[in-house]
């Protein structure tokens, strides 16, 4: 009988205790979750109704390809330069700008969810101001001012990566 307590003791050294196995599921729950909800992270964009007020702001410059339409959220924007000049096309509307001058686009609603479930929401508004061109290509700031204060990495889910934002 000795024996058997000796050989079951030093099997209990020698593994894991139950809690550290019910920690360690737990961290590897925690973290396949976390990636679950990385991974399913969505952005809808729906327009909003007019009288919202913007207090938080983000600033990137990007760069549109002359005459490839890009989507910002659900808002099309194509533009098309000749020399100082840059007809901006959004939503099917046009106007033309020259270096310097700004476009607003009418303010949208966004949601973000993840695994499904809301997890925030703001108004948001796009304005760009021109720069000049650059190659084939137009360049802008374009400054994003939301109702909520709005991570990063959520603001970066509305850009599209042919844009090559960077935040100034």
């Amino acid at each position: 009988m000795a024996e058997i307590t000796e050989k079951e003791s030093k099997q209990e050294k020698a593994g894991w205790s139950t809690g550290t196995k019910i920690i360690v599921g737990l961290i590897g729950l925690i973290i396949v979750l976390g990636l679950l909800a990385a991974f399913t992270l969505t952005v809808a964009v729906l327009d909003t109704p007019a009288g919202t007020s913007f207090p938080y702001s983000t600033t990137y410059r990007v760069s549109l390809p002359d005459g490839q339409p890009v989507t910002v959220g659900t808002t099309k924007i194509l533009v098309m330069t000749y020399e100082n000049e840059v007809v901006t096309e959004v939503d099917g509307v046009k106007e033309k700008l020259v270096v310097g001058q700004e476009r607003v686009i009418s303010p949208r609603y966004a949601r973000v969810q993840a695994l499904g479930v809301p997890l925030m929401d703001t108004d948001f508004q796009i304005t760009l101001k021109y720069l000049g061109t650059s190659g084939k290509n137009a360049l802008f700031d374009m400054n994003i001012k939301t109702s909520k204060q709005i991570p990063e990495m959520v603001i970066s889910k509305l850009i599209p990566p042919g844009m090559n934002a960077v935040p100034v």
